[in-house]
């Protein structure tokens, strides 16, 4: 009877040990937007001087190179993804720089996250410095921001932290206007409705922090990625939300750029943290 006695906790301790391990070794299943396999990225890593690469667009959709930029210094990166080859394009002051995009294919508009928007012409970021440069300090209302897309003469702006969103309810987006010869100027806001956000990981709410967003012009999609929640949100053309799609961690470590090719490829950046920050190339296939 005495050996027995020992014998049952001896047997649960096991069986519990042996579930907790199970469970921990179960591979957790993301699923990929339509059209894309994120189980199968082609990655690029990048140099050391873009390890806190921040926003990623390209000239007319082409994605020979990228332009990049990161989040401490007013340089604009053009890198070749092919040969790893660089050349930077000083056109600011030391800042809080988060996203980057092209207006009507012959200018660069980049963020900073106090709401400024800078702008100079895409022939210029061949130059070691920028000399046309547009400086628009605070053109958005006080908040914090993270995401800019521009179609055609139109810039969205993304708000990550304003005072008047309720980050489990609404995401405020702000609408900018540029034409040549008049200066860019804020012509509208409208809210994103998140409320109906949930994930298989909470329970409740989500609190949505938006890190940068682009549009999938094959689609018509909108793409908003958060790299604190680790969600990406595809939108239609009014903005409302047709799925959510949590993202894995392991591979998208810290996700702060998306962008699209003409042919409808997503590529989305990492920094790098302690590691080494790269670009997720995820091929479009045709639905």
């Amino acid at each position: 009877m005495r050996k027995s006695f020992y014998l049952l906790p001896t047997c649960i301790i096991c069986f519990f040990i042996f579930s907790f391990f199970s469970n921990c070794n179960k591979a957790v299943s993301y699923k990929s937007p339509a059209g894309y396999d994120f189980s199968k990225p082609e990655k690029f890593e990048l140099a050391s001087a873009l390890n806190e690469i921040s926003g990623i667009a390209f000239k007319n959709q082409n994605s020979d190179s990228v332009l990049a930029i990161e989040d401490e210094d007013g340089k604009l990166y053009t890198y070749s993804l092919s040969s790893k080859n660089f050349r930077r394009s000083k056109f600011g002051k030391k800042g809080d720089y988060e996203d980057i995009t092209i207006v009507n294919n012959n200018k660069v508009a980049v963020l900073r996250s106090d709401g400024s928007v800078y702008m100079f012409p895409v022939e210029e970021t061949s130059n070691e410095k920028i000399g046309s440069v547009e400086v628009y300090d605070s053109i958005l209302p006080p908040g914090e921001y993270e995401g800019l897309f521009a179609e055609k003469d139109t810039l969205f702006a993304l708000c990550k932290h304003c005072p008047s969103d309720k980050p489990s309810k609404e995401i405020t987006v702000y609408a900018l206007v540029f034409n040549a010869g008049t200066p860019l100027s804020v012509y509208r806001s409208f809210q994103v409705d998140i409320s109906k956000i949930q994930t298989q990981s909470t329970d409740g709410k989500v609190k949505f922090h938006p890190s940068a967003l682009a549009k999938n012009l094959l689609t018509k999609d909108w793409y908003i990625i958060s790299s604190v929640n680790k969600l990406l949100l595809v939108l239609d053309e009014q903005w409302n939300i047709k799925e959510v799609y949590p993202i894995d961690p392991a591979l998208f470590k810290q996700p702060e750029g998306i962008a699209f090719n003409n042919q409808g490829d997503l590529y989305i950046s990492n920094e790098g943290g302690d590691g080494v920050a790269n670009i997720l190339l995820f091929r479009y296939q045709k639905q």
